[in-house]
């Protein structure tokens, strides 16, 4: 380390990040700034001018050619030994990393910091500082800074990172950016037991603090670092460097719970109102910011203090700097289930569609809801239409998120197998897919059908297509179905009786409960043939209930003999027994009830329909015939009469031929027989 090292090379010394040279052709007692220029304080006027940006560098040229490749070169090419003015607009660094170049050029002691070392390493390559001009040059001595004093430390690591935001691509061409991410992702994954650097995140609470551990900046010995402690040191990073550390911290085999609560954390931070602050799992430093300075025991002054500056700056980050997280953010999500929670990834899924992100990553996130859509609830689903749609909310989208959630539940059911995941994984597996995801999503579709309906712009396929979607067995009562169905009726009153028809179909009338059963029996809006329906399977429900207790008060009534009498049985009974029979009972009382007003109102409905009957046959009745119709009947009757008469004078004798006919038939049969 620097710190306890001191290196002479051909006459320059480097201690405790000093760089300085012994060696120079021109007395000077230092730089001074005059406006927007900078003069070299020494007797000899200086013969070059070098502008970098809006500001101007008067200087000497024989300590620059000296040292600087890209000086000498520009002077050679020109074929102008007597250049007076230079311009250095693209320099890497700005004025701020020339000026140290120009500084070391001329011997004077030059502070290296991990805020400008990456500046003045790309400003040393740009002007060709190197070994073969003059040993130790200023890129030896940048580069030897960078390996043995900044990647040795977090948080000069994480300075350093930040610092190169603006030295792309040169700080990306030096590695600086790569060597970083992983001296990052090393610290990172390390042990948290064993890290004694200073961290921003905010580590356990102690009741009183130690003042020299502070002091250090450093977690004290009996502190427990909590595992996402990193969390809001890398969080100040902008994206493109924060997927280079996370690519390099799952490459180190980090779990993937904590890579997730990392990006969430991220997204709290740069993407306002994404997510509330604490939520997820494992994320326990999403607010750290905010508790840093409260807590008595946590390290203060953090790299925030040093290099995120307005508190503010997140707020204005622009629609296409959000497009962009989020589409780096969707592609880096580790592919486990429960990496990060279903409400996040609804959320994010939400900004997307409305900052218009790419479809092929669009798609993949709902994908990935798919995933844990069991794990949804109503208000996140609740996502407008940013498209123009008719409806006000995105139900096309909820749909294709129900289809991904059905096909990945097909895939997991029929795909693993208990060896691919053992122990607690594949337990965990088998509690979260299954019937008691489906019923879970189930519910979920019946409250946003609930929600969604009010809309008058959904239209009846939509709805129909959503209900229908899961199938029957995930549904074990029909009573969210039902309301959903009642709601879009009350929004839709236009409905004709085949649309109404066609509505009710969606929903089992058998898979009521005994309220929803009362409520439809008095619903207007339903049409009478679901009210008829409704009935007649509460009362079907009534009836085997009614079957049910009848048979087992027959059971328990053949054991009664055995017990001498009822005192005797109700000391022998438990209390809870006793107290669970007389709510059985009150419960099948309340059920008799029941079935006598469904009773009641089905011979009121039977009386109404035998009046509209008698009604009609006494419309049908009124109704005048003409005279020759009348004619007509009356000579029919007279035929009729005239007809049974002449059958009753010539039966007799019809009888008695067929009487001997009767008589013979069987002597001949018989004679023929033998």
């Amino acid at each position: 380390m620097w710190d306890s090292e001191t290196e002479s090379v051909g006459g320059r010394d480097y201690k405790n990040g000093v760089l300085c040279s012994s060696k120079h052709n021109v007395k000077t007692d230092g730089f001074e700034l005059k406006g927007n220029s900078w003069y070299v304080a020494s007797d000899i006027p200086s013969d070059l001018l070098v502008q970098v940006g809006d500001v101007n560098f008067h200087l000497h040229k024989y300590p620059l050619l000296s040292r600087s490749g890209k000086i000498n070169r520009v002077i050679y090419e020109l074929r102008n030994p007597d250049l007076s003015k230079m311009c250095l607009d693209d320099l890497p660094g700005g004025p701020q990393a020339f000026e140290l170049a120009a500084k070391f050029c001329y011997g004077i002691a030059v502070d290296l910091t991990a805020a400008n070392i990456s500046g003045l390493r790309c400003a040393a390559e740009y002007l060709e500082m190197t070994e073969d001009l003059e040993e130790g040059n200023l890129i030896f001595k940048t580069e030897a800074f960078l390996s043995y004093v900044v990647l040795s430390s977090w948080r000069d690591s994480i300075v350093v990172l930040k610092s190169c935001e603006k030295l792309s691509p040169w700080a990306e061409n030096l590695q600086i950016v790569r060597r970083c991410s992983e001296s990052i992702a090393w610290k990172a994954c390390a042990n948290p037991k064993g890290i004694r650097w200073a961290y921003t995140g905010k580590p356990t609470k102690v009741a009183s603090p130690n003042w020299g551990d502070m002091k250090d900046s450093s977690p004290s010995r009996s502190q427990q670092v909590p595992p996402d402690w990193w969390f809001e040191d890398v969080s100040i990073l902008t994206i493109d460097h924060f997927v280079r550390v996370i690519t390099a911290i799952k490459v180190k085999g980090m779990r993937f719970e904590l890579i997730g609560a990392a990006m969430m954390h991220y997204a709290s931070k740069w993407l306002p109102g994404l997510i509330n602050e604490g939520t997820g799992t494992a994320d326990e430093g999403s607010n750290s910011s905010n508790s840093t300075s409260n807590s008595s025991g946590s390290w203060k002054g953090g790299l925030h203090m040093i290099l995120a500056g307005n508190k503010d700056e997140s707020s204005r980050v622009q629609a296409k700097d959000q497009r962009m997280i989020i589409e780096s953010l969707i592609s880096i999500i580790p592919p486990q289930k429960d990496s990060v929670s279903c409400s996040f990834l609804l959320q994010l899924l939400r900004m997307a569609n409305m900052l218009k992100v790419a479809p092929a990553l669009v798609t993949e996130l709902e994908k990935r809801v798919g995933m844990q859509f069991e794990q949804a609830t109503l208000a996140d689903l609740l996502i407008p239409s940013y498209n123009k749609c008719e409806t006000m909310y995105d139900v096309d989208l909820v749909q294709r998120l129900l289809e991904h959630f059905l096909v990945q539940e097909q895939t997991e059911i029929s795909s693993p197998s208990q060896q691919s995941f053992p122990g607690k994984h594949y337990d965990d597996l088998q509690r979260s897919t299954g019937p008691n995801a489906k019923m879970r999503v189930a519910r979920l579709v019946d409250s946003y059908l609930t929600e969604v309906s009010r809309d008058r712009s959904l239209s009846l396929t939509k709805f129909q297509v959503l209900a229908e979607a899961l199938p029957e067995s995930a549904r074990i009562c029909d009573d969210g179905l039902y309301r959903a169905v009642d709601s879009y009726l009350k929004a839709h009153p236009t409905l004709s009786e085949h649309e109404r028809k066609r509505l009710c179909r969606v929903m089992d009338c058998q898979k009521l409960s005994v309220d929803a059963c009362m409520h439809a029996a008095q619903n207007e809006r339903l049409p009478l043939r679901v009210v008829v329906q409704v009935l007649f399977c509460e009362q079907v429900k009534i009836s085997n209930a009614l079957a049910t207790s009848s048979l087992k008060e027959a059971v328990d009534s053949q054991y009664q003999p055995m017990v001498s009498n009822r005192k005797t049985l109700l000391e022998g009974t438990p209390q809870s027994f006793q107290e669970g029979w007389a709510a059985a009972k009150k419960d099948i009382n309340t059920v008799k009830f029941e079935l006598e007003s469904v009773k009641a109102k089905h011979l009121e409905l039977q009386h109404d329909m035998e009046n509209l009957q008698r009604q009609f046959d006494k419309m049908s009745k009124n109704k005048q015939t003409s005279a020759w119709s009348s004619g007509w009947k009356k000579l029919s009757k007279q035929l009729t009469k005239n007809t049974n008469l002449e059958n009753q004078n010539i039966g007799p004798e019809h009888t008695t031929a067929a009487d001997q006919q009767t008589r013979k038939t069987p002597r001949k049969w018989r004679n023929s027989i033998s």
